[in-house]
């Protein structure tokens, strides 16, 4: 990707408010000119963007603007997040102590340095604290320890040391934590005691970290992560719960850790709410969906945010289910609010929507709709490539020509995805199983003869294929077996879904 692509997603991710606050005074620049462009065209190439712009300015070099522009927006972003956000402020204090000391104010600087280690004792950034400290000690070492005994330095030094184990213990933990989560991804929950037995090392590990630091916010943070990890690894899903509750009441409880917006929490609902969906416990969603509504924030980008995260975890629940009539009567009751304001969330975001919307009208049977929902720039840019997403969605894109008939189409992208799975170590079986599909005669579906045959020699392999965890990671957004089945049985999606569901 080329800094002028990231530059037209950069500019597409900012809120309104920062969109606002880039743009004044700054009406008639060149980059004014490209940033009004790329506000107005949407999600666009590289190449669409160059042209667009050399019509407006025809004696300006679009690299060297693109460049400064994308520049420039950072370090807008950085200002406007300085007073938002503790982690910003505090590091540009630290910056400013730095400029105030090489002026040679030097009581300016250490009384600057005094007062950021109180503030990040207050919210616990043990890393600023340390930074702070060590320039600290560096500054009154040049300056000959001015008033300082040597009981008063060594206390510094004790008080360094204290910090240093504060972050060794946290990246301990979050080196666990890390440990179990890519366990879980690629091994999948454990089902025999042997299995759990081998997570003992974690555990314990753990275990004796918690006991050092349980007065930290981030320590207990780490260890309620861990612990509804492990809890839904070995299939607890009750404690699981458990733990994800006392993970909310901790950051309801210490508001002060929140970020302004307050992202992180936020994104750790979303997690909990994830993990739920995995877990297929639908009926304890409402409650972290609550906690959700309850979060206000004068910013109006955060809050459109925080209305698609309510809004994606409402219907997946119905998607899962295979209840598409419900899912779009939600979708026109309560996601009118964030359909006319998407193009103001994140891309992955919208690429989130945008599958959510035609995997409704393929369960509808409205293939027209579906494609449309699809079939945008946004789908069509080369940024998706990248998102966890585009694998998912280049199927459904897939699924939906095959069901408008459009063989060539089918044909063509067949062949292409076959190429790059071939370049692939790991591809996925359920896209090697959908494309052979597909690309059979359609007669030999119409014969229930070989429709039976082949849901003989098939049934299995998808059997197989849902029970493993590599899979899951594609299924998770749609059960393409389940396409499958409903395409070789003649039962409709919703059914086929539905029958899973009420068998778990």
């Amino acid at each position: 990707m080329t800094q002028a692509d990231s530059l037209v997603l950069l500019v597409h991710s900012l809120s309104k408010n920062e969109k606002r606050t880039f743009m004044t005074n700054r009406k008639s620049t060149d980059y004014a000119v490209l940033f009004k462009i790329i506000e107005e065209s949407g999600i666009i190439s590289s190449h669409e963007l160059k042209l667009l712009y050399g019509k407006k300015r025809k004696n300006s070099n679009f690299n060297v603007t693109a460049s400064y522009l994308y520049k420039i927006i950072l370090d807008s972003l950085l200002t406007f997040r300085e007073n938002q956000d503790s982690y910003y402020k505090l590091f540009n204090k630290i910056m400013k102590a730095r400029i105030l000391f090489e002026k040679s104010l030097f009581t300016d600087a250490l009384d600057m340095l005094d007062k950021i280690k109180k503030e990040a004792a207050r919210y616990e950034n043990h890393l600023v604290s340390l930074y702070a400290s060590r320039m600290e000690l560096e500054y009154m070492l040049f300056l000959n320890f001015p008033d300082m005994s040597e009981t008063e330095l060594i206390k510094k030094h004790f008080q360094i040391g204290e910090l240093l184990k504060k972050i060794r213990i946290i990246n301990e933990q979050s080196s666990l934590y890390e440990l179990l989560k890519h366990r879980r991804i690629y091994k999948g929950n454990v089902y025999s005691q042997k299995q759990i037995d081998l997570l003992n090392d974690l555990v314990f590990a753990e275990m004796s970290f918690t006991t050092t630091s349980k007065d930290s916010f981030e320590a207990k943070k780490l260890h309620q992560l861990f612990q509804s990890n492990y809890l839904i690894n070995i299939g607890d899903k009750k404690s699981a719960l458990q733990s994800f509750r006392e993970l909310n009441r901790l950051f309801e409880n210490n508001p002060q850790f929140w970020a302004n917006p307050p992202l992180y929490y936020v994104a750790v609902l979303e997690g909990v709410l994830d993990n739920l969906r995995s877990m297929k416990n639908y009926g304890e969603m409402p409650y972290f969906l609550e906690r959700l509504r309850k979060i206000q924030h004068p910013s109006a980008g955060f809050q459109l945010h925080v209305a698609a995260i309510i809004f994606l975890y409402e219907l997946y629940p119905l998607l899962d289910r295979g209840d598409f009539v419900a899912a779009k009567q939600l979708s026109e009751k309560h996601g009118n609010a964030v359909l006319s304001k998407s193009n103001q969330i994140s891309i992955l975001r919208q690429t989130e929507i945008s599958l959510c919307m035609a995997l409704i009208y393929i369960g509808l049977i409205d293939y027209k709709k579906a494609q449309k929902m699809l079939i945008n720039e946004l789908v069509r840019h080369e940024s998706i490539h990248t998102f966890p997403l585009y694998r998912t969605i280049r199927l459904i894109n897939l699924i939906i020509h095959y069901e408008l008939d459009n063989m060539e189409y089918v044909r063509t992208e067949s062949r292409s995805i076959k190429r790059e799975i071939s370049m692939q170590k790991k591809a996925y079986r359920s896209e090697r199983l959908i494309i052979n599909l597909m690309n059979k005669n359609k007669y030999e579906l119409q014969s229930s003869n070989s429709r039976a045959k082949l849901w003989l020699k098939i049934e299995p392999e998808l059997t197989d294929i849902r029970n493993q965890v590599f899979e899951n990671q594609i299924l998770k957004s749609f059960d393409f077996t389940a396409w499958i089945e409903s395409k070789v049985c003649r039962i409709s999606l919703s059914e086929v879904l539905q029958s899973r569901f009420f068998r778990q």
